[in-house]
């Protein structure tokens, strides 16, 4: 038998590269994140794309910033994976 892991933390660690703490310092500082004031939910964006190692368009940014200041967040997961293909 492998050394298969069912913890999801250590599935993204290993698929994305992203370690849990980071996970958990993202978790922490929205929290009580202000989701209408652009600036933050930019910062929000920018930094989940810097720890996916994925670069993002300025006019992807926009959309997900826009998507998101009017609330109209995904409610599942793989509506917000389908946000950050288009």
């Amino acid at each position: 038998m492998g050394n298969k892991s069912n913890n999801p933390f250590d599935k993204i660690q290993q698929s994305a590269g992203i370690s849990p703490s980071e996970i958990y310092k993202v978790a922490d500082s929205v929290k009580n994140a202000n989701f209408s004031d652009e600036r933050t939910v930019r910062k929000l964006v920018r930094q989940l794309a810097r720890m996916a190692n994925k670069p993002i368009s300025k006019e992807k940014e926009d959309k997900l910033v826009q998507s998101i200041t009017n609330n109209k967040i995904p409610s599942d997961l793989n509506s917000l994976s389908q946000l950050f293909k288009k």
